[in-house]
């Protein structure tokens, strides 16, 4: 078998995710095909690369060699990809961009403006992480930060870089600062029980699922009574009718709080992606650090986000992007 760059990628995500499904999710493909390609590329090799176990998949002593010298060929490959998306593109030419709905999105671009002078950014502020995906599969995106809730990955294409922003962070919930619930510092699931709740934004890539589930598992069966885009939905939970997931950055002004979950039944996770033959490697960094530092600014500033912000350090973004 002569190996393929898709092969290469294949074993790399396996041993970064720990898991065939998780990998298969990275790869935009299915576990079942993903298992196959594994068992095509074991008989090349002549050998296991993987071991499976009760918590996921592990390198054997092969599978870590194979790991490591296909990360060598990739890095290599995509060095020569980022030359050649800097003779595709000139360094003036506008990055179209897409991120994830946040607070901190107009620091990022001021950051991201700073660190990149010259370049146009054109931005598209989108809380569908299938919608950024898509955008980008179908090349109207060059690079996107999107945001995944942890039990709904949404497949990225193969094609595309991607790296982890953040890997771990809590979802917060949105309630009137006249609550009963506001006055504590964290709110139980189960205490939201006969709540009315807005639909959670991008809907189609797992939120409302995972919404679901969380609230099946605290006992009850979520009321879904309203449907607001992205901001719309503030007078009604200002007004007391209605509570909504946030993510942790948003602001508890105007008659509105925000309230960690006890226990952190709900997840996300932010990844940045881009295409290789438009944005370079350095192009990359720069963007991860702008918006990393813009991020952790905002993060450290939200009364309510501070206390869990500084408690994880271990999930914080490099400020330097490397």
């Amino acid at each position: 078998m002569d190996p393929e760059i898709r092969h290469l990628r294949a074993i790399c995500a396996i041993g970064d995710a720990g898991s065939l499904s998780r990998a298969a999710g990275q790869l935009g493909i299915t576990q079942p095909a993903l298992t196959t390609l594994l068992q095509r590329i074991e008989r090349g090799v002549g050998g296991q690369l993987f071991v499976r176990g009760r918590s996921g998949v592990r390198p054997t002593a092969l599978g870590e060699h194979a790991i490591a010298r296909a990360r060598l060929v990739l890095s290599e490959l995509d060095g020569f990809i980022g030359d050649l998306a800097r003779g595709a593109r000139s360094p003036s030419a506008a990055i179209n961009m897409g991120v994830a709905h946040m607070e901190c999105v107009g620091t990022m671009l001021s950051r991201m403006q700073h660190a990149m002078p010259g370049v146009v950014m054109n931005l598209l502020v989108e809380p569908s992480a299938v919608t950024l995906t898509q955008s980008l599969a179908h090349h109207r995106l060059d690079i996107a930060l999107v945001g995944m809730m942890d039990d709904y990955p949404v497949p990225l294409a193969a094609t595309l870089a991607q790296r982890t922003f953040i890997p771990r962070l809590p979802v917060f919930v949105a309630m009137a600062d006249t609550h009963p619930l506001a006055a504590q510092p964290s709110v139980a699931l189960a205490d939201l029980a006969h709540e009315h709740w807005i639909c959670p934004p991008g809907p189609d890539d797992g939120s409302l699922a995972s919404l679901r589930d969380a609230c099946r598992h605290a006992g009850f069966e979520p009321s879904i009574r309203y449907q607001a885009p992205s901001g719309g939905g503030r007078a009604l939970i200002t007004s007391g009718q209605a509570i909504q997931l946030v993510e942790p950055t948003s602001k508890p002004v105007g008659g509105l709080a925000t309230r960690p979950l006890t226990g952190e039944p709900l997840r996300m996770r932010l990844i940045l992606a881009w295409q290789r033959d438009r944005i370079t490697a350095s192009e990359a960094t720069d963007i991860y650090s702008a918006i990393a530092q813009a991020y952790s600014e905002h993060a450290a500033a939200n009364p309510t986000y501070a206390p869990w912000w500084a408690a994880h350090p271990e999930v914080h973004p490099s400020p330097t992007g490397r």
